[in-house]
């Protein structure tokens, strides 16, 4: 857990987190958060809204934060809760922002424990709006997140998806991982880290989308966070980053250049087409290694039969990059399921990289879509990192640690 004995190479390591937590359904995902910003080293104290322990009972967060958890001005008569609260912070973040929360805090109103508590604040404060479409796009919830961006708050989603009473639309709470990841960025603006200053890192992606016909295609599970991660992580320490990204439904991470590609041969030309330039790459992609060998015109209909798929190889994009390499660092990613240190090794060699980081996948809890990687990174150097379970946020730190040694003084 958080705190004091918090590991010191984790992402949060003795961070003071202000977790507001307000009366939207969304609540129940601000649980895992907690759970994800503790693992990262962060000490938790949970703020509640009356209206958020009707979907989340406090005893959760309680257990989870292993503080007591406030949700009312007098729940401490002995000292002056808000501001005490507000000077411990290094970071508050509110998950989910219901349109009444962001509305009160971009108009200064202070009528409960969490809206007294931010406006006494003068840490960085997260915001993960949640609410439904109409709401969240409605011209005085926009005016007021504009009022609190102006005022230096950092806003992560909302995301298109699925929403409560069955309806779909923009408006569903961004990802616990995506919002861990915006906390640690709030923070390293703060206190930016310069050891990446002046260095020209590529990442790649999420996955690539190999058409069948007009409406189908080839994709594998990869939901782009890591690269993602990677990404902005880089952008923190000083890099000048350019990501280019497959198909995925995340924000583009601010401070990144970002190219969007759909196919393998669109995201090898535009990787290619800028390597020369670069200090690094990190072939975060899942990309596909086979596509079809003639995309069919227009929608294949099911009436006529089953049709007969031929495959075609894709251009193995990491190994043209060893072939080519003159003084880049580069990262390669494996995802495997059995002799991971094995493969790992192998295509360490075979490609030419000087970092690979090797994931395992196909079971709960890891891998392809999950707020949890369990991955070790092997490097040519010889200095492994084991085999271990981690966030995303805290193994893009680990990489980005790597290839700032690799590079050494700049």
């Amino acid at each position: 857990m958080g705190g004091e004995g918090a590991a010191p190479g984790l992402p949060l390591s003795g961070r003071r987190v202000l977790l507001g937590v307000t009366g939207g359904v969304a609540a129940y995902k601000s649980v895992l958060l907690l759970r994800l910003m503790t693992e990262a080293g962060a000490d938790v104290r949970v703020v509640m809204t009356p209206s958020a322990t009707r979907f989340v009972g406090p005893d959760t967060f309680a257990a989870l934060s292993r503080h007591p958890v406030y949700s009312d001005v007098f729940d401490r008569t002995d000292a002056v809760l808000h501001v005490r609260l507000a000077r411990e912070a290094d970071v508050a973040v509110v998950a989910p922002a219901t349109a009444n929360v962001l509305a009160k805090l971009a108009l200064g109103i202070a009528d409960d424990l969490l809206t007294s508590t931010l406006l006494e604040a003068q840490c960085p404060l997260v915001m993960a709006p949640a609410m439904h479409t109409g709401m969240w796009s409605s011209p005085a919830t926009q005016t007021n997140v504009r009022i609190l961006v102006v005022r230096g708050a950092h806003m992560v989603g909302p995301a298109d998806g699925a929403l409560a009473a069955g309806d779909e639309g923009t408006g569903r709470m961004a990802e616990p991982p995506e919002i861990l990841a915006a906390i640690v960025d709030a923070l390293s603006i703060a206190e930016p880290q310069t050891d990446l200053a002046g260095r020209r890192i590529l990442v790649t992606a999420g996955p690539t989308h190999e058409p069948i016909d007009a409406v189908r295609y080839l994709g594998n599970r990869s939901s782009g966070r890591m690269g993602f991660a990677v990404a902005s992580e880089a952008a923190r320490r000083g890099a000048t980053v350019t990501l280019v990204r497959g198909p995925v439904e995340l924000s583009d991470p601010s401070g990144v250049e970002v190219i969007a590609v759909e196919t393998a041969e669109e995201m090898a030309a535009e990787v290619l087409l800028r390597f020369a330039e670069q200090d690094a790459v990190v072939m975060a992609a899942a990309v596909a290694d086979f596509r079809p060998e003639h995309m069919a015109q227009g929608k294949i209909k099911k009436e006529t039969g089953v049709p007969e798929l031929r495959l075609a190889p894709t251009v193995d994009i990491l190994a043209t990059l060893g072939k080519r390499k003159v003084r880049q660092v580069l990262v390669g990613f494996a995802a495997e399921t059995e002799s991971l240190e094995a493969e790992a090794r192998r295509k360490l060699a075979e490609k030419n990289l000087d970092l690979v980081v090797v994931n395992e996948v196909g079971r709960a809890g890891t891998g392809f879509s999950s707020a949890t990687n369990r991955a070790a990174i092997l490097g040519r150097d010889g200095m492994d990192e084991p085999l271990r379970d981690w966030t995303k946020p805290e193994l893009a730190a680990a990489i980005c640690d790597r290839v700032a040694r690799l590079f050494g003084p700049v």
